[in-house]
């Protein structure tokens, strides 16, 4: 079966939100509507809808004009299995001493690393893309210069891929990956089964630091959070908190043109910058609480 999309843009979160409302009430129904922010500090935000039916172009027409949006692209999807799409065109990702793969390549993984497999799945950190392979690189050199952490927390997990690449070389760490997301939740869980990490990892359900587990065990001596540059910059205050004294972040899912008022933020907080690597259009960021 066919699926439809109709995405568009406009300025600002109110009015982004009110027009996926509208479109939520259309004939036909939309089987999902979502509403993301462009991050590129131009304050643009994306809706986006999709159908199983053809949508009527002259009412999303109507709508974009009453909400001041541009026209809807509506494009017809074909029908991929993108799990499997994703597990052929993936190779494995090096990051160091990391190296990530799916079991589709558990050949070829080399007996000097420290080996990470992750299935391709709804959940965003498969190690190939720039932000998770940026956290990934930035940790294992602290590593290498002989950062031990105690506590770990990996803040918006996906697949919990930094925190197993933390409890595979921290044996004796305590090691907590949460996330906002239930199935993200489901998924980490699952890959630190694969990986026979049962018992090394507590998997929550979180927004932010905002679960009991996650206050109790703190201060952290390493935090990951591989998230969006909106999320991090309100988390930056409870980073703060539960981050320990001369405690290192590493942050992620960030473009290399929002770095620094990322940067900015966490310093306003009383963070020292440590380091940062661009990997194409995104930066990873070490910093260090004062």
């Amino acid at each position: 079966m066919p699926t439809f999309t109709a995405l568009t843009t406009l300025i600002g979160e109110d009015a982004a939100n009110a027009l996926a409302e509208a479109i939520e009430k259309l004939e036909p129904e939309p089987t999902g509507v979502g509403v993301f922010e462009i991050e590129d500090d131009s304050g643009l935000w994306e809706v986006g809808a999709y159908f199983l039916e053809a949508p009527n172009e002259v009412v999303l027409d109507v709508l974009a004009m009453a909400f001041g949006a541009k026209p809807f692209a509506i494009s017809e999807l074909p029908e991929v299995d993108w799990v499997a799409k994703v597990r052929r065109e993936l190779s494995p990702v090096e990051a160091g001493r990391f190296f990530v793969f799916g079991s589709h390549d558990a050949d070829k993984v080399p007996a000097d690393r420290v080996a990470l497999q992750i299935e391709a799945t709804v959940a965003f950190g498969t190690g190939h893309h720039g932000t998770t392979l940026g956290c990934l690189r930035a940790f294992d050199r602290l590593y290498e210069g002989g950062f031990r952490p105690a506590k770990v927390a990996d803040i918006g997990c996906g697949t919990a891929v930094l925190a197993m690449a933390a409890a595979a070389v921290l044996p004796d760490a305590l090691v907590i990956a949460s996330d906002i997301d239930e199935v993200a939740v489901d998924v980490a869980e699952a890959n630190v089964a694969i990986n026979h990490l049962e018992g090394r990892i507590e998997c929550l359900e979180a927004a932010g630091f905002a679960h009991p587990r996650l206050a109790e065990a703190a201060p952290y001596d390493l935090v990951f959070a591989n998230i969006l540059k909106g999320p991090l910059v309100e988390l930056a205050p409870a980073m703060a908190a539960h981050v320990a004294k001369d405690g290192l972040i590493i942050l992620s899912g960030l473009l290399v043109v929002q770095a620094e008022s990322i940067t900015e933020a966490y310093v306003a907080n009383g963070f020292t910058p440590v380091s940062r690597e661009d990997l194409g259009e995104w930066s990873a960021l070490v910093l260090r609480r004062n």
